[in-house]
């Protein structure tokens, strides 16, 4: 009897990495969702995906041009790993119009989403002990990518009593010699907030004198509805070297097409002298790029869609966000200590102490999904352990319930109740 060896074995490392998804997260807390027992439609709040709603349809300009660019049979080839010229030319000339300074079509280059984008950019600087500074809280996708790199990552604190600010004394204490960038998520998530000006300049001149570039998610740009208008981390690009991660699925409500771009802003050529760039380029060769007939579409998407949409969108965000702060004040054990002003999403802290029944944030979860055929993300999955992140883009109709269900959970949990 010949005895059987197998020479490849389950890979643990790809499990490890999962685990830190947020889709893996609110895989798990759906599992708990029975809309036969509880009699209920199920609300998902987990993550920031308002496309399912009718009034977060995106423009007809945007589907005209996806029309187009498929009945013109111009685009059924492959495109080279850096993406068309056209489409990077067009993102080119869109994001100049917002920093002082002119990007060329070389600047631009295109990824399947901005996950790619991230997978990307670790993959190229990453080094045996290189490590990169991530915020607290974060978004799950560059703990999980890390784990696949040789970066070690160190964390520093964003502060919600100052409006989710980076804690730049805290970023200067984690700093060495093999520091290599700082992550700055602005629209926030999983926050909400929104950096002013000032603080922007006091980040980029601390990343100069630390060395390092700055990878700027701008996934949310422009999705802003408080009193801070949205400030491009590019503007600050002679002071540090800027790579800006940007897409077109939250601003056009489109998340499923999965397209996104890098963008350098470094007037001063550091990125290029270092060779980040050429290695940028040499990574996106050996992976897929986005499908060509979305990159056909994008310069007639940016071109052409009308500011009234996302004067629309951003009106609808935030009325939803309003709403949302103020009716969590009639919910106990549940507190917000920072209005969103930005992006999708908001941060609401547990008082533990006051329920009877719940361990920690995922428990809150898993039970308000069961109970409630409700999903929230909790905020461990984002490095915040014992608050929730929640999407308040959906129609009003949905909040409302979404706020009621919130509070009878609570309410049924609470001690004394």
């Amino acid at each position: 009897m010949v005895k059987e060896e197998w020479r490849f074995k389950e890979n643990n490392e790809v499990h490890a990495a999962a685990s830190l998804t947020m889709r893996n997260t609110l895989e798990l807390i759906m599992g708990n969702i029975d809309v036969t027992q509880t009699g209920k439609p199920m609300i998902h709040l987990g993550h920031g995906d308002p496309s399912v709603y009718p009034c977060f349809r995106t423009s007809p300009v945007v589907e005209d041009a996806l029309v187009e660019a498929i009945r013109s049979a111009n685009f059924n080839c492959y495109a080279t790993g850096a993406g068309i010229n056209p489409a990077r030319r067009a993102i080119a000339e869109y994001l100049s119009r917002d920093i002082p300074y002119t990007l060329k079509t070389d600047d631009v280059l295109l990824t399947v989403g901005a996950e790619h984008a991230i997978h990307v950019l670790l993959t190229v600087l990453a080094y045996p002990g290189a490590n990169i500074l991530f915020p607290k809280p974060n978004y799950p996708t560059y703990e999980a990518r890390a784990r696949f790199s040789s970066l070690e990552v160190r964390h520093f604190d964003l502060l919600p009593d100052k409006g989710w600010e980076v804690d730049l004394d805290g970023v200067k204490r984690l700093a060495d010699e093999k520091t290599v960038a700082i992550v700055l998520i602005n629209p926030g998530n999983p926050s909400g907030s929104v950096f002013t000006y000032e603080h922007m300049r006091k980040i980029a001149e601390t990343a100069r004198e630390l060395g390092i570039l700055v990878i700027a998610d701008e996934v949310y740009a422009h999705q802003v509805f408080g009193e801070k208008p949205f400030i491009p981390m590019g503007v600050f690009g002679a002071i540090a070297p800027v790579v800006t991660i940007g897409t077109l699925s939250k601003r056009w409500i489109v998340p499923g097409w999965r397209f996104g771009w890098i963008a350098i802003t470094d007037p001063v050529g550091v990125l290029h002298k270092t060779g980040i760039v050429s290695s940028l380029k040499s990574c996106l060769v050996i992976s897929a790029e986005p499908p060509t007939v979305i990159q056909g579409a994008i310069p007639r998407i940016l071109k052409n869609t009308p500011e009234s949409f996302f004067v629309n969108i951003n009106k609808l965000l935030k009325e939803a966000a309003d709403m949302f702060y103020e009716r969590l004040k009639e919910i106990p054990l549940l507190a917000c200590p920072h209005k969103p002003e930005g992006s999708m999403f908001v941060l609401v802290k547990l008082n533990l102490s006051g329920f009877y029944d719940v361990v920690d944030d995922t428990d809150f979860c898993m039970k308000l999904a069961k109970e409630e055929s409700m999903i929230l993300l909790p905020g461990d999955a984002v490095g915040l352990k014992n608050w929730l992140r929640v999407s308040f883009a959906a129609e009003p109709k949905v909040l409302e319930d979404a706020i009621g269900r919130l509070k009878a959970f609570c309410l049924r949990h609470t001690k004394h109740y």
